[in-house]
């Protein structure tokens, strides 16, 4: 089992901030930071710290991304992610896979699903899962994703990856389009799922939406988009894994996002929340941003787990989000996963047996009976 990340690759995670920002991108030196896992601190510390800017616009933000440097660091992202798709890992073996193109409504454009499942004929529980990247980036076809659905699969449970349209830089699906695209993408493939369950060997009523950061968001923006077209009883449980919810940082409530700012996520900047939609932030619609939802909003959803990362800036967040469950009477569950930065179970080669352990804990929670 592979052990550490390789360090011959360096993922650049690309960071828009102002210039008085620049000297707030790391509170602690990482080597200096006890609660890191040597394995996370040794990836860190050998990324180049990163600075850019706010933007005026999402104009302006399309054209940032256009440009050529921009452009090598998603390749550089996506080669990066590609190194996570080791079988020593996550193996194949046992497994099956199918993709289908699936229409989405209202716009009527394609999206695609992934089938991961036991190679078995079993009606299994499903996990939906949705990809990250703060719903502007990044794609379940990456390999990081690839071994995850394995991981997940290898617990006795089928999952779905969906593609769906990001807010920035394109996926798998090319079309490029903010709020609420992406998340009519995301209801429409788990509506197609729950429609077609019998022909994926999955049982309707154990069907779990999950994500990690930005699909933590649209896992959880999903949920109450089905809850307000009173479809509550489609969904099993959410799983939402560091989700990626206000919109913006820094903010009171939410210290980690200035204790953890710069542990592999700047947050200061307008970026995510002009780059996603943002007339939905200052309409604070908490379909986009979820951190804007009350009691009322969040009442009927069904068994939750909220995980996050100890040393994420995102930590709060989810923690944040967890009480609102508790508040509104919800059956909720929180973890705390030691040691970690943002998505450290999403690149499963870095610290497999963290990856391991949450896979185990999803796969568990979804095949609970309802």
């Amino acid at each position: 089992m592979v052990s550490s990340w390789p360090t011959t690759v360096t993922f650049r995670q690309r960071v828009v901030c102002t210039d008085a920002q620049k000297g707030t991108l790391m509170n602690r030196r990482i080597e200096d930071d006890p609660r890191l896992d040597p394995r996370i601190k040794a990836l860190l510390s050998a990324m180049p710290e990163e600075t850019a800017r706010d933007v005026a616009d999402r104009d302006e933000l399309l054209a940032l991304a256009a440009q050529p440097e921009a452009l090598a660091q998603v390749e550089a992202s996506k080669m990066m992610m590609d190194l996570c798709d080791d079988e020593n890992v996550a193996p194949s073996a046992g497994l099956r896979f199918a993709t289908y193109e699936v229409s989405s409504l209202p716009d009527g454009n394609t999206i695609l699903l992934q089938l991961t499942r036991p190679d078995t004929d079993e009606t299994l529980a499903c996990v939906y899962y949705i990809h990250g990247g703060g719903m502007m980036s990044s794609s379940s076809f990456y390999g990081n994703y690839r071994a995850w659905a394995r991981m997940v699969a290898a617990k006795g449970v089928a999952v779905v990856l969906v593609e769906f349209r990001n807010a920035l830089s394109p996926s798998a699906v090319p079309e490029v389009a903010p709020y609420p695209a992406g998340l009519h993408d995301c209801v429409s493939g788990f509506r197609w799922v729950i429609e077609h369950a019998s022909d994926l060997g999955v049982d309707p009523s154990r069907v779990t939406l999950s994500g990690e950061s930005g699909g933590g968001n649209l896992a959880i923006a999903t949920m109450m988009s089905l809850a307000r077209s009173n479809d509550v009883h489609l969904v099993k449980g959410v799983y939402a894994l560091c989700p990626y919810l206000a919109g913006r940082w820094p903010d009171e409530r939410l210290t980690s996002s200035v204790e953890n700012n710069g542990i592999f996520l700047n947050l200061h900047s307008n970026v995510g929340r002009v780059g996603y939609g943002i007339d939905a932030f200052e309409a604070k619609d908490p379909l986009a941003r979820p951190l804007f939802a009350t009691e009322d909003d969040v009442r009927d959803f069904p068994p939750t787990v909220i995980s996050v990362n100890e040393c994420d800036p995102l930590r709060d967040d989810g923690i944040e989000f967890y009480r609102l469950l508790l508040r509104a009477g919800v059956a909720a569950r929180g973890r705390v996963v030691l040691g970690t930065m943002h998505g450290t179970e999403l690149a499963p080669i870095l610290c497999p047996e963290i990856s391991h352990d949450t896979a185990r804990d999803l796969a568990a929670f979804a095949r609970e009976a309802r």
